[in-house]
């Protein structure tokens, strides 16, 4: 049986893989920023140093990534295209490296994500990376240091990084238990910028953006996002993201009720519990009376 070596390209791929954006620094997508995390991040990649984003579901934090790939194609020896890869416990080494597949009377390498980003320059974001099996985050750690290097065992191979490459990965604080954290010779590799919700008035302007509401009505939906977070003191175990406050405002913006577009987005996204769900309809009914 003959053994090619081929190059495998999700941009002809049918079934459902990696996600991978080509770059266009004129049509980066919008993210408002909060503090001093777009200079972070450009000085990071400049210095081709990996970098870690933590914080709560549903902050912007995929937002983020996607917008700095855009804006940072324009460099010299930028990244030429964002694959993103949704981290589960499932999730192999051969996931992200690559294997061998049998086609038809020959046997192919076909490249994993990881490597398409190696070999391409490519910005590459590990989503929810403490979902992934500890052997599994293990293969970052020669990329993610001064070597720049992956290797590929079966293949006897070893890539040093495209000049254009670097490795994003993220995680939820909030999700982490013993069973899923992030070892610390992993979290030591990287430089981290941390992420939680926008205050107030950042929160207004993001929601009156995506969501297409006008201001009073974001303001409403902002109030609503930071009320329902103070619910955490009392037992909830997740604050609505600004993201649910967007789909709210989506809902608003097609007709439905603002009330009933807070219990299906918010209250019934959040929680199965009765007594939470009872207190965030309060909230709902209290900011949404008229």
């Amino acid at each position: 049986m003959a053994i090619e070596l081929k190059k495998f390209d999700t941009r002809s791929q049918t079934t459902e893989g990696p996600e991978v954006k080509h770059l266009d620094p004129h049509h980066a997508p919008y993210y408002l920023p909060i503090a001093d995390e777009v200079e972070i991040f450009e000085a990071a990649y400049k210095a081709r140093l990996p970098i870690l984003l933590k914080g709560p579901t549903g902050c912007g934090k995929t937002r983020f990534v996607e917008h700095m790939a855009h804006r940072l194609s324009a460099l010299e020896n930028g990244p030429n295209e964002l694959i993103t890869v949704a981290c589960h416990e499932d999730l192999t080494g051969s996931d992200l490296v690559g294997r061998f597949l049998i086609q038809a009377d020959e046997t192919v390498w076909v490249d994993g994500p990881l490597t398409q980003a190696v070999r391409r320059g490519a910005l590459c974001y590990l989503d929810e990376i403490v979902e992934a099996r500890k052997d599994t985050t293990v293969l970052i750690h020669p990329l993610s240091d001064h070597r720049r290097l992956l290797p590929i065992e079966k293949r006897g191979e070893t890539l040093e990084a495209h000049p254009g490459f670097l490795l994003v990965i993220s995680y939820n604080p909030g999700d982490q238990s013993i069973q899923k954290n992030l070892k610390h010779s992993t979290r030591q590799r990287f430089i981290t910028i941390e992420f939680n919700y926008p205050p107030a008035d950042k929160e207004v302007e993001i929601i009156a953006h995506e969501a297409g509401v006008d201001r009073d009505m974001a303001m409403q939906l902002a109030v609503l996002g930071e009320k329902v977070r103070h619910l955490k003191a009392s037992g909830l175990e997740e604050g609505v993201s600004t993201r649910l406050l967007i789909y709210t405002g989506e809902l608003i913006q097609q007709g439905i009720a603002p009330q009933r577009a807070a219990t299906v987005a918010v209250t019934w996204s959040l929680t199965d519990e009765n007594d939470s769900k009872r207190a965030i309809d309060e909230i709902v009914k209290a900011i949404f009376a008229s």
